[in-house]
């Protein structure tokens, strides 16, 4: 069973019924931390060997966090200045991260259909989150695509909120037991695009 710390960023979670419901999926997901950035760090004074440590102990880092921005919120940025340092993170002598999996799990206010070439954002997902998968390839770490419920603005019905909660339960348990074609995977657009098709058999 493989460990997954989430790295959860969001400056202002109780205002945010997306996020909120998939950190409360996660409770009863045995081999599972979250890492509350802005509750540990009001101050923004991170303890990089803490964060360090966290990460050496776990198999999967996910950065869990609203799409700011077509970026993430500035804790999250402060955490990737400090955490991941040359001879740990990257470099000649830099392998602390090697191996493990690197996920993104974002929200967005806009649907979709405007991230796309024709759509009022113009750009895709892929193409605003490839800072964080070069970040993944420096460290030596196996991105994956990101985890994406968009649509927040306009506010989502129960069920669709449901479903991407159930979605976010079934990617988690899934990269806990292995069960993730990661060849697959890494060639969707976003994890949960169709996720069914990436999960292994058997699940």
């Amino acid at each position: 069973m493989k460990k997954i710390l989430i790295n959860y960023a969001h400056p202002a979670k109780s205002r945010s019924t997306v996020n909120r419901s998939l950190i409360k999926t996660t409770n009863s997901l045995e081999g599972l931390t979250v890492n509350d950035l802005y509750a540990n760090y009001p101050d923004f004074l991170i303890d990089v060997e803490r964060e360090q440590a966290l990460c050496e102990a776990h198999d999967i880092i996910i950065f869990q966090h609203p799409f700011y921005w077509y970026s993430t919120p500035a804790i999250m940025k402060e955490w990737l200045d400090l955490v991941l340092e040359h001879g740990w993170a990257y470099g000649s002598k830099g392998h602390q991260l090697e191996g493990k999996i690197f996920l993104q799990a974002i929200s967005s206010g806009a649907d979709a259909e405007t991230y796309q070439p024709s759509g009022y954002n113009e750009f895709t997902y892929a193409e605003l989150t490839t800072p964080y998968r070069a970040t993944a390839k420096l460290c030596n770490m196996t991105w994956l695509p990101p985890f994406v419920v968009s649509g927040v603005h306009r506010g989502l019905a129960q069920d669709e909120l449901q479903k991407h909660t159930d979605d976010y339960l079934k990617t988690l348990t899934a990269l806990r037991d292995d069960q993730i074609d990661l060849v697959l995977a890494g060639q969707q657009e976003t994890l949960n695009s169709d996720l069914n098709s990436v999960i292994k058999a058997g699940m």
